[in-house]
């Protein structure tokens, strides 16, 4: 017993050693902060995160926009604390109002986002407290709290490397890069914001409405909880209110400022909105790909996640997979051999043509436990000029209750010829300019949009009855949804 509180006193003196020496001052906040993380470090985990976001959403395709993005971006970062990182600002093609950032300066605006924000300002707003992230370096900081945690913990393998990939498939998603700040980190970044939004120029007013939006949003949405890019901070109404009570107290001549309307707008153009189907689309249990001419059923009731990289149906217990990606090697023998090549999994017998069984062995944990086995079936298909994988696992002791659904999907992978399903497109953002004055249900009677009059009014900003001058810019969305059949 002496010799075990020994070595326990010696490892909290360890650790208090390890935060003394790891504990600066931050240049933006002033503050000391733990950081077991250098910034070149910093700069590398970025580059690795920029590579795996660039891969799971894509960028949106338009250059113009992308290269406006980088600007702004560009601008407030400069007036940062930490202008000398690598910044890199981005639009993800991805349909959620959302906004991230990850260490080393690296930060990402979806085109949902774009499209509710109603001045540059607004965009502003935004980007100025995603780069307040990266300036107070949050996301090192919690880094750094995990790695102190981990002193000392071994950390077992699950299963060999191909399944430890996919071991967050219940959560698909960079749920590593996306963190949960606490409230004092989202207010501390609220903060920088604003400083960076007054060092650029732009009008204060605009941040306030950036929150309102959201709070709409979500009450139109249906959601229990706020947008995504919400999930963690305090309440949206509360904080535009405390930013306009913060707004009253600047200097008058910062109390105003670039709005940047109409310059923002006319970016937003011909936007895709909301899903893009041609990137695929579920109905029911069917999942449709138009683009790459495919169609694949799931298990019913299972949870179907499609991303640029993997397309994938979950149990309701998260507990089983059917998992379809694109394959290494040039023909489905090819990928089938770099397959069964890797460590620690067993090839089983043939299922059906092109269909192998197969086992993973877990290795033991640090108690020295091992986890039941992993049972699975993998089969190859040539398509469109790719190699595609299926396949399908579950723990060794579910494999009964979940072998049927599995093997009911895999085989139903096929090639997609129904016209209602293939020719379906991605509805768009118009811009429309009023020949005289009217309110949006007034316009909206006369140029009907593809989505409800409340979502309108919130992407417009303002209120369904309020009348809008002659001249001024009104967003539209055109287009239908894909067949629901």
């Amino acid at each position: 017993m002496a010799g075990l509180m020994t070595t326990r006193k010696a490892a909290l003196a360890a650790g208090a050693l390890i935060i003394a020496a790891a504990c600066t001052i931050n240049p933006a906040t002033g503050r000391r902060q733990l950081s077991l993380i250098g910034e070149q470090q910093e700069i590398a985990m970025g580059l690795q995160y920029d590579k795996s976001v660039t891969a799971e959403f894509g960028l949106f395709p338009d250059e113009e926009l992308q290269n406006y993005i980088q600007d702004i971006g560009h601008r407030l970062a400069a007036v940062s604390e930490r202008p000398n990182l690598p910044w890199q600002f981005k639009v993800v093609d991805d349909e959620t109002v959302n906004a991230f950032a990850v260490p080393g300066g690296f930060i990402y605006m979806t085109r949902g986002i774009l499209a509710h924000f109603n001045s540059e300002a607004q965009l502003a707003t935004v980007m100025g407290h995603e780069i307040g992230h990266v300036t107070a370096r949050h996301s090192v900081e919690q880094i750094s709290r995990a790695q102190l945690a981990q002193l000392g913990v071994g950390v077992a393998m699950v299963a060999s490397e191909e399944f430890r990939k996919y071991s967050g498939l219940a959560e698909l998603g960079l749920g590593v890069l996306f963190l949960k700040f606490s409230r004092d980190d989202e207010s501390q970044s609220d903060g920088l914001g604003m400083r960076y939004l007054l060092r650029t120029g732009y009008d204060p007013n605009e941040a306030p409405r950036v929150f309102e939006m959201l709070e709409r949003h979500g009450r139109v949405q249906g959601q229990a909880r706020l947008p995504e890019w919400q999930a963690t901070h305090p309440s949206p109404d509360r904080r535009a209110a405390r930013l306009r009570e913060e707004i009253r107290t600047l200097p008058l001549e910062q109390q105003t400022g670039t709005v940047g309307r109409k310059a923002y707008l006319n970016r937003l153009r011909g936007m895709t909105f909301g899903m893009d189907p041609r990137q695929g689309y579920s109905v029911g249990s069917t999942f449709y790909h138009p683009d790459m001419a495919f169609r694949m059923d799931f298990p019913k009731d299972w949870k179907i996640i499609n991303q640029r990289q993997l397309l994938a149906g979950v149990s309701q217990n998260q507990d089983a997979f059917v998992v379809l990606t694109l394959a290494q090697g040039e023909t489905p023998r090819q990928a089938e051999q770099a397959f069964f090549d890797q460590d620690g999994i067993r090839k089983g017998s043939q299922w059906l043509k092109g269909f192998q069984h197969f086992e993973v062995v877990p290795q033991a944990d640090a108690a020295g436990n091992t986890p039941p086995p992993i049972r699975g079936t993998v089969g190859f298909r040539a398509h469109e000029g790719h190699v595609f994988r299926l396949i399908c696992y579950t723990s060794a002791d579910k494999w009964k209750t979940y072998s049927n659904p599995m093997h009911r999907s895999l085989p139903s992978f096929k090639r997609l010829t129904d016209q209602r399903y293939l020719n379906v497109h991605a509805k768009k953002l118009r811009i429309v300019k009023l020949t005289r004055d009217m309110s949006l249900e007034q316009f909206n009677r006369q140029n009907p949009s593809a989505i409800e009059l409340e979502a309108l009014a919130v992407l417009n900003g303002v209120d369904a009855s309020e009348v809008l001058t002659k001249g001024t810019l009104v967003k539209r969305i055109v287009g239908k949804d894909p067949p629901k059949n």
